[in-house]
């Protein structure tokens, strides 16, 4: 059975293009959010194995969407972003992407976080 994936991105077409390389990738995109609120919702909504987080969303912040979520459980995840430095800073342990996202580097950074989950 596929993974289901929540990818949270604020700019339309990069969030498609996510989900287009994650489909090929195997995996199956139960919702695509542009903002924190939404996607502490579709969290909740669509209880994802896994999630692809942009770290900076115009409303809100992806990082901040993802400690809400975590309260509630674990949930393997990674972030996206051009300022990796920033988050390592808030979230030394996170597993990061920097854009822009080759598929090599994003399906790596998904086991890693995979695997990691497994292991704790």
């Amino acid at each position: 059975k596929a993974l289901r994936v929540l990818v949270v991105e604020d700019d339309v077409l990069i969030g498609m293009l996510f989900a287009d390389s994650l489909a090929a990738m195997g995996y199956d995109v139960c919702a695509i959010e542009a903002t924190e609120a939404d996607a502490v919702a579709a969290a909740a909504r669509c209880n994802p194995d896994l999630m692809v987080v942009d770290a900076r969303l115009r409303d809100g912040s992806g990082v901040a969407a993802v400690q809400e979520i975590l309260r509630t459980g674990w949930i393997p995840h990674v972030f996206v972003s051009g300022e990796t430095s920033r988050i390592r800073a808030l979230l030394p342990g996170a597993i990061i992407v920097e854009k822009p996202v080759r598929d090599r580097y994003l399906n790596r950074a998904i086991q890693r976080a995979l695997e990691a989950s497994t292991s704790s």
